[in-house]
């Protein structure tokens, strides 16, 4: 996974952005390709877009959805336990039918209470009966866990955090603020806010300090009259 100086919170929250959400899916490819998932399961709604760049690195891996809620989106809350709006079926011929006998990757954005995937791989294993269950997740929060996952179970982490409230990119209008907003609390939570700030400054003192210099100097090793000359209509 990727390792990083501790983020920093703002507004009591951690903020990712698409890049740094997709690098932290990108650190565990190779391991998750040692793993030969046949199929995907993603877990809605947070799962859905990790779920979608892992796929396009492993090409050929198929996506499956299940809708599992263990936090009430009207109040923020957990609830007592998890609740299971949606899963797949097995129907012949269909992508369903993969997950029996074959090799499962779940993906979720964040391993918080550890319940929700404790929930995903024993539904998985009692309904669907694969060959192997593994579990990738953005981020893992360093937290006890209330939730576990039997030992047989490969488990993917792109980045461990610290036990704070994780704000993703696609959750930004819940935040009320835009994607732009968002996307420079996050860059802030990543101390990479100040260092890109820093390389304009350079990039803006050698293009108005450094050029002058070099045609105004008088220790000029060229003289500037043998500089190329436009061709003739240049202009």
């Amino acid at each position: 996974h990727i390792n990083m100086a501790p983020r920093k919170e703002v507004d009591g929250k951690l903020y990712f952005s698409y890049a740094d959400v997709h690098e932290a899916c990108s650190s565990c490819i190779d391991a998750i390709k040692a793993f030969k998932p046949d199929v995907i399961v993603a877990i809605g709604g947070g799962g859905f877009i990790p779920a979608r760049m892992i796929r396009t690195e492993l090409k050929t891996v198929p996506i499956l959805a299940v809708s599992l809620e263990l936090y009430d989106d009207k109040t923020d809350t957990a609830r007592t336990e998890v609740k299971k709006n949606q899963w797949f079926t097995e129907e012949a011929g269909t992508y369903g039918a993969m997950p029996r006998g074959g090799r499962v990757l779940i993906v979720d954005e964040v391993d918080d209470s550890r319940r929700t995937l404790e929930y995903a791989v024993k539904t998985l294993q009692e309904t669907n009966e694969p060959s192997a269950v593994g579990v990738f997740v953005v981020h893992n929060k360093k937290k006890e866990k209330h939730g576990s996952l039997p030992a047989n179970v490969d488990y993917f982490v792109g980045e461990e955090v610290e036990d704070a409230w994780v704000a993703y990119p696609w959750d930004a209008a819940k935040y009320k603020g835009s994607i732009r907003e968002h996307e420079r609390k996050a860059r802030i939570c990543s101390g990479k806010a100040g260092r890109d700030l820093g390389d304009l400054g350079i990039i803006y003192f050698i293009v108005a300090v450094g050029l002058p210099v070099l045609f105004l100097t008088s220790s000029m090793v060229i003289p500037f009259g043998s500089l190329p000359q436009p061709k003739r209509g240049w202009w």
